[in-house]
């Protein structure tokens, strides 16, 4: 099943007032998510004093700003669509404040919030701020563009509309539920003390509230100057989405290879499990609950970070998206708090498939039937959710001693809206891989149930039903596979079906999905149709004599041929 999504949900409050001043030129506004915009977008400016224009200035970046993030291409991502709209809000504020008198010298300071997704971006130009508190701490997340101390206090070095080009500011942080974040002009933290932001902050009041009392506090401070404050209060974060989990793993490094007995973030690290030419596998042990874990460390190599890094993204995406008790679970850690790139699992005992065929006594049917029920299911699970696995083979299975399975191992799966692994590194073991992914298509839902048949068909005769395949050649799919009547001759007549068409060379001749399939394995013995098992060839029955027949006869005819020369 999957998990229930949740939306990012805020509330806001404004407060704004012109003080001693003749007209207020700050302007703040504010555009909540809804249906059709999944971000929270809020914007304070102030306008340059003593210049014409101030206001208009300020009202005209806000609004235009807001209105730009809507139209702008959501691909593009927040920094370029910000640094886009403010570029060209900057060129129309600093023309008109040159052609217009009634205009002339027109600027204004700006700072913006975005919360998209479960990440804050801020943009910033002058001397507007943005706080955020969190855990009863204040932090300024903007650094003022103004002069030295020794100069003039109110001299802006940055400004929109001052200069024909500008310089931008722009940062970008995870966000955390309960976060409270303060925008606000200077002439509220120009009078109110970083200490008095924070005491009003935590107090919790609702944001109307806080942002009026901010006000307040800093009008009776008698600086002189318009006052705004706007408070966003987060109260619930969405399901990461492509940006956030792009964003979170490309910031994280590639670290060398650690061993056994070091600990990362909390993570003691013991039995080394695997050591591959790409990665690196412990159990591991949590600090923060004594849990046991498997911890799987990317290693670095020349080439194949950008491959890595999709690999790990893809498990972080199923583990914000999928669960199932079919699916090896993905640990969610905080990203944030993380040193390095890795991916956290539990620790599952049993043994994998690929362990169980290499022991007696082989797989019997009952057995059989269970394991490949509980596979399919794993596989219906991941194609609920648009995910294809494209790796499905007996190593990436566990058995559990409870009679438990899980499907391992989605690093190189196929997943909606996430870039996929280039061409030429199609994913895939080339012995499970079908035939239309052999000749380089990505791979789907057809793709997986053959990589599920042929992954039974070994499962229950110990073979590959068209070979095993080395890396870098190509099987040949023209031969019909192998006889699963001669290789278990125990297995019923409807089991045989089932195994020839998961594994049929053609996708339209397979199961339409899994749940075909689940439903062929769990009732199988009430639609098997009667009849009476052909007899077995001498061949099937026993090769050797076969083959010293077939011998004999080659000897006879021989010598026949030999006599009349």
């Amino acid at each position: 099943m999957t998990k229930a999504s949740e939306s990012l949900r805020v509330r806001v409050g404004i407060a704004s007032d012109q003080g001693a001043r003749a007209r207020n030129e700050d302007f703040a506004a504010c555009l909540a998510p809804d249906t059709g915009r999944p971000a929270l977008l809020a914007a304070v400016a102030d306008g340059v004093g003593g210049a014409k224009g101030g206001r208009v200035a300020a009202e005209t970046a806000v609004r235009t700003f807001l209105d730009a993030q809507d139209e702008l291409n959501p691909l593009r991502g927040v920094k370029a669509n910000a640094v886009t709209a403010l570029n060209a809000i900057n060129r129309w504020i600093h023309t008109q404040g040159q052609a217009d008198v009634a205009l002339q010298g027109m600027a204004c300071t700006f700072t913006a919030l975005v919360l998209r997704g479960r990440q804050m971006h801020l943009v910033h130009v002058g001397d507007s701020r943005l706080y955020r508190l969190r855990d009863g701490k204040l932090v300024r997340l903007t650094t003022d563009h103004v002069a030295p101390p020794s100069a003039m206090r109110s001299m802006l070095t940055r400004a929109l509309g001052a200069e024909p080009d500008v310089r931008i500011d722009y940062e970008q942080e995870a966000a955390r539920a309960h976060d409270r974040y303060l925008l606000c002009t200077d002439g509220v933290h120009g009078g109110v003390s970083d200490r008095a932001i924070r005491d009003e902050l935590d107090r919790r009041d609702a944001p109307e509230e806080t942002a009026r009392k901010l006000v307040e506090a800093g009008l009776a401070a008698r600086i002189g100057d318009n006052a705004t404050a706007v408070v966003v209060d987060v109260v619930a974060l969405p399901d990461a989405d492509q940006f956030d989990l792009e964003s979170a793993v490309n910031g994280l490094p590639i670290i060398a290879a650690p061993r056994s007995g070091a600990v990362v973030d909390g993570f003691t690290l013991g039995r080394m499990l695997s050591d591959g030419r790409y990665s690196r596998v412990f159990r591991a042990t949590s600090g923060a609950d004594g849990r046991e874990v498997i911890v799987k460390f990317p290693k670095p190599a020349a080439g194949a970070e950008p491959v890595l890094r999709l690999a790990f993204l893809r498990e972080f995406w199923i583990a914000a998206r999928l669960r199932s008790p079919w699916i090896a679970e993905v640990i969610e850690t905080p990203l944030h708090q993380r040193s390095a790139l890795y991916t956290v699992m539990p620790f599952y005992e049993g043994e994998t498939l690929e362990q169980r065929l290499l022991r007696r006594p082989r797989v019997t049917r009952t057995e059989g039937v269970g394991i490949a029920t509980k596979l399919a299911k794993a596989v219906a699970a991941l194609h609920r959710a648009g995910v294809i696995h494209r790796d499905i083979k007996p190593e990436n299975v566990i058995l559990q001693p409870d009679g438990g399975l899980k499907l391992l191992d989605l690093g190189v799966a196929r997943l909606p809206n996430i870039e996929d692994f280039p061409a030429s590194t199609v994913p895939g073991t080339p012995s499970y891989m079908a035939p239309e992914m052999i000749d380089g298509q990505p791979g789907n839902e057809q793709s997986d149930i053959f990589a599920l048949g042929v992954t039974l068909f070994r499962m229950f005769t110990g073979t590959y039903p068209y070979g095993e395949v080395e890396a870098f050649s190509h099987p040949r799919f023209t031969r019909p596979p192998a006889s699963v009547a001669a290789l278990r001759p125990d297995l019923p007549s409807w089991l045989d079906q089932v195994l020839l068409r998961l594994i049929a060379v053609r996708p339209a001749e397979r199961f339409d999905d899994a749940l075909e399939c689940i439903f062929a394995l769990e009732h199988g013995e009430l639609h098997a149709a009667p009849g009476v098992r052909r007899r077995r060839s001498l061949i099937e029955r026993d090769p050797l004599r076969f083959w010293q027949t077939v011998s004999a006869v080659l000897a006879v005819l021989l010598l026949l041929m030999a006599i009349w020369r």
